[in-house]
């Protein structure tokens, strides 16, 4: 069924969203409700974690097995407080009406710049407790973000929301939420730059180049990567109902303006990366890396 209606759409039939069968519920059990988006979010920590396990293994790592199984756990809270707190502060104020809706996740509400503040707090906490350098942590942390970038892009386009501008193009998709027009599918978009293409930066970095002992230069490399490919997908994106009438709507988009800070942070720690270089001893092991 999805692959004809993905044909259809490649002749020039308008594809909709419903006929692709996507549903936001992945598992009901009674009266509880399994989302793929809270799935989403547990895949990206999960296969993360998995992943920097893979990247501490490596000689002159910054830190040991038992500090990023201290680190899921505060960069999880990071994740879910930064995030809400930010999606409310920036994109919903409304919501402080009534303050017990803020800790009402299951509406939907998080924002990604939020998330990484609050990891990035949970990191120089973690490191300034047990010793570590913590933009050295960054960078490691950095390379597995893509993960719950992607899972979390496509969870936004299964929930059918977060879609793009009007189009002609013929992958175009008429969204429930978005009235009778065909709309880019940003959010496959953004699953692809920043989740695939950016960890595939990240990969390279790390593992065919000296990036990781370089202390800044692999969140550098994050911080410009996704910076630069949300500013540009936020072209083709909708822009945030609830600036409308403002310059937020018209000239700049929110998501625009957060990334300005990450593409200008991103690019000072690349340039100055190399002066921060220094002879790397192992937090785990022996192996000294000059």
């Amino acid at each position: 069924m999805l692959i004809q209606t993905l044909l259809e759409s490649a002749v020039g039939a308008p594809l909709r969203f419903e006929d692709l069968g996507l549903d936001p519920v992945a598992l009901s059990l009674g009266p509880l409700s399994i989302k793929w988006y809270s799935l989403a979010y547990l895949s990206g920590i999960l296969v993360g974690y998995w992943y920097l396990l893979k990247l501490i293994d490596q000689p002159g790592a910054p830190m040991a097995r038992r500090h990023a199984d201290d680190m899921i756990f505060y960069a999880t809270l990071g994740i879910i407080l930064g995030g809400r707190l930010a999606y409310v502060i920036f994109y919903d104020p409304g919501i402080w009406a009534h303050p017990l809706d803020v800790l009402k996740l299951w509406n939907g509400g998080m924002s990604f710049h939020g998330g990484m503040i609050g990891v990035m707090t949970a990191i120089i906490w973690m490191a300034r407790k047990e010793g570590l350098n913590w933009l050295r942590v960054h960078d490691y942390i950095a390379c597995c973000v893509p993960f719950g970038l992607f899972f979390g892009r496509l969870a936004n386009f299964v929930n059918g929301e977060l879609w793009g501008k009007a189009t002609d193009v013929s992958w175009a998709i008429i969204f429930p939420t978005g009235g009778d027009i065909p709309r880019h599918p940003s959010q496959l978009y953004e699953a692809a730059l920043e989740g695939v293409v950016l960890f595939l930066i990240l990969w390279f970095a790390f593992w065919k180049t000296k990036a990781r002992y370089e202390p800044g230069k692999l969140v550098g490399i994050f911080l410009l990567g996704y910076g630069v490919f949300r500013f540009g997908v936020e072209y083709v994106r909708e822009a945030d109902a609830q600036f409308e009438g403002s310059f937020l709507y018209s000239v700049i988009h929110m998501g625009q303006l957060l990334t300005l800070p990450m593409i200008l942070g991103g690019v000072y720690l690349i340039a100055t990366a190399k002066r921060r270089r220094v002879r790397v001893e192992a937090t785990a092991g022996t192996a000294s890396v000059a």
